[in-house]
């Protein structure tokens, strides 16, 4: 999600002002709440993966479930958004897929049923192709049924609560 920084407006109070990193790239800086959505400059918000964090499978897919389990999943979504950015060749769709589910549970938890369903049954189709042998050991059978099941909920108008600690990355 992007704040009005990244379209033009005020950073710190300073008209068409943007964040940026070392390099002079936009950057949103802003703290985060639990579901990854901007607050003011200065609130406290929740750690963050850093932007250029570099996560192997394994390791993203441990630090993915864990973000997961307590609830974050749009933390969850920028560590498997790392891997993806960080494998080559087939098994990059793979985990574009998982990121698209993470990201869908992340619109799920912030009542935006039409994104959510939307992402959820498009990162489902992208890693069911990958079962059963999906490499890393990920459950990519297990987590396209999940997005589906959580997909027809949000648009039959559930008004649970989304558990992100339900979808289970590895077999």
């Amino acid at each position: 999600m992007q704040g009005a920084e990244s379209r033009g407006g005020a950073v710190n109070g300073q008209p068409g002002a943007r964040d940026r990193n070392a390099d002079g790239r936009a950057q949103n800086q802003r703290p985060r709440d639990r579901y990854g959505r901007p607050l003011p400059y200065g609130s406290p918000g929740v750690p963050r993966v850093p932007d250029d964090a570099v996560f192997a499978p394994e390791e993203g897919l441990d630090e993915a479930q864990r973000l997961l389990d307590e609830g974050y999943a749009f933390h969850a979504h920028e560590v498997l958004e790392a891997v993806w950015k960080g494998v080559e060749g087939p098994e990059r769709e793979l985990w574009r897929g998982l990121a698209q589910i993470a990201v869908g549970l992340t619109h799920a938890q912030r009542g935006n049923r039409v994104g959510a369903a939307r992402l959820l049954r498009r990162g489902a189709g992208a890693v069911e192709p990958f079962a059963p042998g999906a490499p890393s050991g990920v459950d990519a059978a297990g987590a396209a049924a999940f997005a589906r099941t959580v997909a027809d909920a949000v648009e039959a108008g559930a008004d649970a609560p989304v558990d992100p600690a339900g979808l289970r990355l590895r077999r």
